[in-house]
């Protein structure tokens, strides 16, 4: 299979069963962590929402969404979410969550057009968290803050499991190394996006990649980013745009970087519009989510999205997502697996 990647001399450090009170453990940790570092609580979120409304995340915006009628709404059309980066912050107004305060919650995605390999599957599952915050701290300072808060979170993690199970030990750097998109073009400029964010991963162990979304210097974008939640436009100094990015990690079992988080500061009234201009999505300000961000009815705030299985793919130092969490694979890629030691649920 062309897709899958087989490390080598690859030995799986946990047996099945040691492996799903492994998975417990991460969860239950790093959740803790990440909702005591942010003031978080959790609420719960929908696995649907209604089309139409824009409240879903259209991601790169090609992607197809799972959709099926609803019998007793006269067939209206409902579509699996993607995320729940525009639901969060209507969540936010509707729970009254003062600045300084968030929301965390599971989400649970289908996205049909992944191509399946070591770290996509066609299941997503992630904490999305929320929180609200001052208009004054839309600045790269506020997001340098938010993102060290969630590694602090990430480290007591990887502790925790390395203190249960010491056939794993320790691999995150002591700090998260901040990099802005426009940077790492000047430094590997013959490179793709996918092939700058391996050299900052394998060169740092952990990196904070800020920017994404918008265009750089060279015209093009380090990758792409839906117009309507993060805020890639802001500029935040004479070189540099963007209040957004992705924490990304050296994966030594893989030789490969492993991005875990997407986040950022989201739009206020006028990135919105501007970002809808340059995206030529200027039609979606008709959208019930877009209208009440535009009339100023929803609080400012910062979120992401942090994947669950990828985390714990990470920690128990797993060579495929497929050894965490239960999803279709090709017959192909299950029995090449298997016969390298690779035990796909």
């Amino acid at each position: 299979m062309k897709n899958l990647k087989i490390p080598e001399n690859y030995t799986n450090p946990l047996n099945v069963n040691d492996t799903e009170k492994a998975i417990k453990l991460v969860k239950e940790t790093f959740e803790q962590n990440l909702s005591a570092e942010l003031k978080l609580r959790r609420v719960t979120a929908p696995l649907f929402v209604l089309q139409g409304t824009g409240i879903n995340d259209d991601l790169n915006g090609v992607e197809r969404k799972v959709t099926f009628p609803i019998q007793d709404m006269d067939m209206a059309e409902a579509e699996v979410v993607n995320s729940l980066a525009k639901w969060k912050r209507l969540a936010l107004a509707e729970h009254q969550i003062e600045p300084g305060y968030g929301i965390y919650t599971d989400m649970n995605a289908i996205r049909p057009d992944e191509v399946l390999d070591n770290i996509h599957s066609l299941y997503v599952d992630q904490w999305d968290w929320e929180r609200a915050m001052h208009e004054g701290e839309r600045n790269l300072a506020f997001l340098q803050q938010t993102v060290t808060k969630i590694y602090e979170a990430m480290k007591r993690t990887e502790y925790v499991i390395c203190e249960h199970y010491p056939q794993i030990e320790p691999q995150l750097p002591n700090t998260i190394q901040f990099i802005q998109t426009e940077d790492l073009l000047k430094e590997y400029p013959n490179l793709t996006g996918k092939q700058r964010e391996y050299e900052a991963a394998k060169k740092y162990g952990a990196v904070f990649i800020a920017g994404i979304g918008g265009p750089m210097s060279n015209g093009e974008k380090h990758d792409g980013r839906a117009p309507d939640y993060d805020d890639w436009i802001t500029s935040t100094s004479d070189n540099y745009r963007g209040l957004n990015g992705d924490i990304i990690v050296w994966n030594d079992v893989l030789k490969d970087s492993l991005e875990l988080s997407s986040m950022g500061i989201r739009v206020n009234r006028e990135s919105l519009l501007e970002q809808l201009r340059v995206s030529n999505s200027e039609d979606r300000k008709a959208l019930d989510f877009h209208r009440k961000l535009l009339n100023n009815e929803l609080p400012q705030s910062i979120g992401g999205g942090l994947g669950q299985s990828r985390i714990c793919m990470y920690y128990l130092r797993k060579a495929h997502i497929g050894e965490i969490q239960s999803s279709i694979w090709p017959e192909a890629m299950r029995k090449e697996a298997a016969g390298n030691g690779i035990h796909l649920i």
